[in-house]
């Protein structure tokens, strides 16, 4: 297992930066490694991706320093503790209800004596065997880290407790699923969105822990910096090729180009803007 960039810069109280992969193409993992960046967020919860194929995307990410953060279903304990066989330096686990359930998901990120988790030596994680298993069990628990999403305002009001669950190490509001269940969905300038960042923020500096924040602009990243965070998720592969292809759009219409955008049009259609 490699050491965590992230939990070294941690250390020094200094922020990560971590983008979005949801294309299954090991070149693009390859490429944002290269890059440099501090970690890849890839997505099981939402996406089809299988174990094994999320394995070969870790894999090409090998080449360079950056983290893997690997998200899993709710409830997906045995997914999760196969993700980190696989390589990834840390678990994203979505809609956490209580900390009885924070600390399920310690239980199977974390070896002895900190949970329960099976051992398994011939994987990417354990070097191939070539750590021996009392080294290899101390240097998993130091380095994996375990990030707790709070999606709803049921979790929101036991953050506090979330937070001193033993072996958490980051916590996180999902602010999208929260907008949603919340009755404002998308609407992330809501007063109670910003409410519920600066909750968990104080929760996690009380507990002596950090926090993370999904950012849309340098601006946003420079307050949620400002307030404490320490890793921060922006943007994704599938939007960056979006806002591409439509800047090309915007850029060549202009010359007489005319596009059958399929997508807009759809939308259109769809909200009655024909």
């Amino acid at each position: 297992m490699r050491f965590s960039t992230i939990r070294s810069k941690l250390t020094r109280n200094e922020a990560s930066l971590c983008v979005t992969l949801h294309l299954a193409d090991p070149s693009v993992f390859e490429l944002t490694s290269l890059f440099g960046f501090d970690a890849i967020l890839i997505d099981l919860e939402h996406h089809g991706l299988s174990v094994e194929t999320a394995g070969q995307l870790m894999r090409a990410a090998r080449v360079g320093p950056t983290d893997i953060i690997a998200r899993p279903g709710k409830g997906e304990f045995m997914r999760m503790g196969r993700l980190l066989e696989l390589g990834a330096q840390a678990i994203l686990y979505p809609r956490c209800d209580s900390p009885a359930e924070a600390a399920e998901v310690v239980r199977w990120a974390k070896f002895a004596p900190l949970g329960q988790r099976g051992f398994d030596g011939a994987s990417p994680d354990s070097a191939y065997s070539f750590m021996p298993m009392r080294d290899y069990i101390e240097h998993a628990n130091r380095e994996t880290l375990v990030i707790i999403q709070i999606e709803d305002q049921r979790s929101l009001d036991q953050v506090e407790a979330i937070a001193t669950t033993p072996g958490v190490d980051l916590i996180m509001l999902g602010a999208a699923d929260y907008s949603i269940l919340s009755g404002f969905a998308g609407d992330f300038d809501h007063p109670s969105v910003m409410q519920a960042v600066e909750r968990i923020a104080r929760a996690a500096h009380k507990a002596g822990k950090h926090w993370v924040r999904s950012v849309g602009t340098p601006e946003q990243a420079q307050q949620s910096l400002e307030m404490g965070c320490r890793l921060l998720l922006h943007n994704a592969d599938i939007l960056m090729i979006k806002n591409g292809l439509l800047q090309i759009q915007q850029n060549f219409s202009p010359l007489g180009f005319q596009f059958d955008n399929r997508l807009a049009k759809d939308a259109r259609i769809a909200f009655g803007r024909r």
